[in-house]
């Protein structure tokens, strides 16, 4: 059975024939041994066609394919006209060797040609690799390494631009500068206070949160002109009516040196850069929260998106956390304490990063270890399903956290918690049924759009309709009117004649009701009769 073997290059598809195997022996020892040399490798492989691609993005689409196991078009039809035919129900005489068995089985479900991948192909597929310039003719020497890497480049990026949504770099650079913020913030705060200490003291003990005293720093300036017409501006400032009283009668009675201008207006703009710093601290928070919902909404439900933000940037991306073992995730962050409880032959250390979350707290002394473990075998669960999960849906990590908290009944307690198969099916049922509500909802949106184009129609064609009757009826409008007139008088007359006639009519219906009821019990009478003759 001959053999074929199908190489993608940065240029083209090849298809080349393996016609002296025999010479080198068919096992993969020999097959590794014979590529480095050519001549010896050249008699065993030869080219059979080339297909070049068309240009630089017909190149990338079908290295994209390949990359996916999908067959394009080109590759098939390339196939087909490069491969012997095969007769109607007769197999091939032939095999294609393939390096990826998955575009191998999308061959043979497509094209009913055998494929085969093993390490005997691979070592084949090596040699052609290595001498693919020397089997080509009319190739330059910088030809195909430019194809290589250009195609290389442009693959790069379409894979980084592959899903924007779900780039965890962003998480990693938010958490950096998000504790880079707090330094700063609480450093300069600190600043605020000192600096504006000199011309106000009393306020530092008046007002302990540094966000409210550069509010205050900014809006008292001067505290010889503080009196009671700013006591509402205080209050909504404070919102508290008995410190902002406080803050004026120690303004009255302060210690403070006074300030120039000059060193006034210095110290309110360094209290306004505190308060930017603070405000901008906040959305960046609010930032950090929204982009780990999309990157990793179990591993934010279960532990929290700052803490988990951490594990993430520590560990270098979602994907590497994701590979790291339970163990390692647990002491992820006090790796200097493990090393010196190494080498020391110490107690190793118990959590790492972990430890900011709210269930090592709520634990007791004893127990923390047990739980630091415990959560980190459910964190490392949760970035999986992160990393791997083509939906994002936050069912699994919200079960997670409840295993947590019976976890912690446990220990507490001692109420057994449910098994780990009970809340996984549980989970992943919740996962299918808001994936089904999403499907709904989308098919839902193109008929409640057709509907409303179709009520629109009908509204347009009823006013359209209503005006042209309108128009029609314009003359004959005085008419009606007078029509009108003429029923409701005829209608007051026979209301008159029948309350005159009310009586009569009441009368006979009565009579016709006696009557009714005196037939019917006649007819059941009948009726009970022919039933016993029947029965005799």
């Amino acid at each position: 059975m001959a053999l074929y073997l199908l190489y993608e290059s940065a240029s083209g598809y090849g298809l080349f024939l393996a016609h002296g195997i025999d010479e080198i022996g068919q096992n993969t020892e020999a097959v590794r041994n014979s590529v480095t040399d050519l001549n010896r490798f050249g008699k065993v492989v030869k080219l059979a066609a080339f297909n070049p691609f068309e240009s630089a993005l017909d190149a990338l689409n079908q290295c994209n394919a390949v990359s996916e196991g999908q067959m394009t078009d080109e590759l098939r039809n390339f196939l087909e006209l490069s491969l012997p035919k095969v007769k109607e129900g007769k197999k091939p005489k032939f095999s294609l060797g393939v390096a990826d068995p998955k575009i191998g089985s999308h061959i043979y479900e497509e094209t009913k040609i055998p494929c085969q991948s093993n390490e005997f192909i691979l070592e084949l597929v090596r040699g052609v690799r290595l001498h693919f310039d020397r089997f080509i003719e009319n190739l330059k020497p910088g030809d195909l390494e430019k194809a290589q890497l250009g195609l290389g480049h442009s693959y790069s990026r379409a894979k980084v631009k592959f899903n924007v949504n779900r780039v965890d770099n962003m998480v990693i650079q938010a958490i950096f500068l998000l504790d880079t913020l707090d330094k700063d913030v609480n450093s300069f705060s600190m600043r605020v206070r000192e600096w504006y200490s000199w011309h106000f003291p009393e306020l530092v003990k008046i007002v302990n949160d540094n966000y409210l005293y550069a509010k205050l720093a900014k809006y008292i300036e001067d505290k010889s002109q503080l009196s009671e017409d700013k006591l509402q501006d205080l209050i909504d400032i404070l919102g508290d009516e008995d410190k902002a009283k406080e803050v004026i009668e120690a303004a009255k009675a302060s210690m403070g040196q006074d300030l120039s201008p000059v060193d006034l207006i210095n110290v309110k703009m360094f209290a306004q850069r505190v308060l930017d710093l603070a405000d901008y601290r906040k959305k960046l928070y609010d930032y950090l929260v929204s982009k780990m919902s999309d990157i990793a909404p179990n591993l934010a439900a279960l532990i929290g998106e700052v803490v988990g933000a951490r594990l993430i940037s520590h560990a270098g991306s979602l994907t590497n956390l994701a590979k790291c073992p339970s163990s390692t995730l647990q002491i992820l962050g006090a790796e200097k304490a493990l090393f010196r409880a190494l080498k020391t032959k110490g107690n190793t250390p118990k959590y790492g990063l972990i430890f900011h979350s709210s269930f090592i707290g709520r634990a007791s002394a004893k127990n923390k270890g047990r739980m630091a473990r415990y959560l980190a075998n459910k964190c490392s669960i949760a970035s999986r399903i992160d990393c791997f999960s083509e939906s994002s849906t936050t069912s699994f990590g919200d079960k997670l956290r409840e295993q947590v908290e019976e976890r912690l009944d446990f220990y507490d307690k001692g109420v057994a918690p449910r098994k780990n198969i009970e809340m996984m099916k549980a989970a992943m049922e919740n996962a299918a049924n808001q994936g089904a509500e999403m499907d709904v909802d989308k098919a839902s949106e193109p008929s409640s759009k057709k509907s409303k184009k179709k009520k629109s129609k009908d509204d347009d064609e009823a006013k359209t309709d209503d005006k042209e009757n309108a128009a029609a009826n314009g003359d004959a409008a005085e008419p009606k009117s007078k029509k009108k007139k003429k029923r409701a008088l005829e209608e007051e007359a026979a209301k008159e004649n029948g309350k005159e006639n009310g009586t009569t009519e009441k009368k006979k219906k009565k009579k016709s009701k006696d009557v009714e009821m005196e037939d019917a019990p006649a007819a059941v009478s009948e009726g009970k009769k022919k039933k016993k003759k029947s029965a005799e």
